[in-house]
């Protein structure tokens, strides 16, 4: 009985001080090292204006951090290419990845990358690449992608500015 006792007892022990050298440091109870972050490195994140590590995206205050991609060519190129399945789409660096898929009234599969990279309206702030199973297809087809979703882009600020 004794025996039982003090085994559940070493057993609870070794579960505590397991379970809090977790932490920084063997802190029981403590919770670890949650330090207030410093003004310093406060200023540090924010001089340098891009988060580098998760927390320092909460640490900004204040941040001018704000998406640099146009809306109107992010929404034509969705409508324009709205055939294909979107794989990945991350607003913060304008990537688009679409997946496999057949062109109406077309014989062959494509796979597209679209890259918005600028907030301006222009030719510049688009990229787009196409691929088919056998590689890269031809850039003409590639220009003439572009310039639908341009075209369909100044069609959608026209609309909004309402002329």
């Amino acid at each position: 009985m004794i025996r039982t006792k003090s085994l559940g007892f070493i057993l609870a022990l070794l579960v505590v001080f397991s379970l809090s050298a977790c932490s920084n440091g063997l802190n029981i109870f403590g919770g670890g090292d949650r330090t207030v972050p410093k003004a310093e490195e406060k200023a540090e994140v924010e001089s340098e204006g891009r988060p580098q590590r998760l927390r320092d995206l909460f640490l900004m205050q204040n941040s001018s951090t704000e998406l640099k991609v146009n809306r109107f060519i992010w929404k034509a190129t969705l409508e324009v290419l709205d055939f294909m399945p979107i794989e990945e789409v991350d607003p913060f660096t304008g990537v688009i990845q679409f997946g496999w898929a057949t062109p109406p009234g077309g014989t062959r599969e494509y796979q597209a990358t679209v890259v918005v990279s600028d907030p301006s309206l222009d030719a510049r702030s688009l990229q787009v690449t196409f691929r088919t199973r056998a590689g890269v297809v031809d850039p003409d087809l590639n220009r003439e992608i572009e310039n639908s979703i341009l075209a369909r882009a100044r069609q959608l600020k026209i609309a909004e500015l309402g002329f």
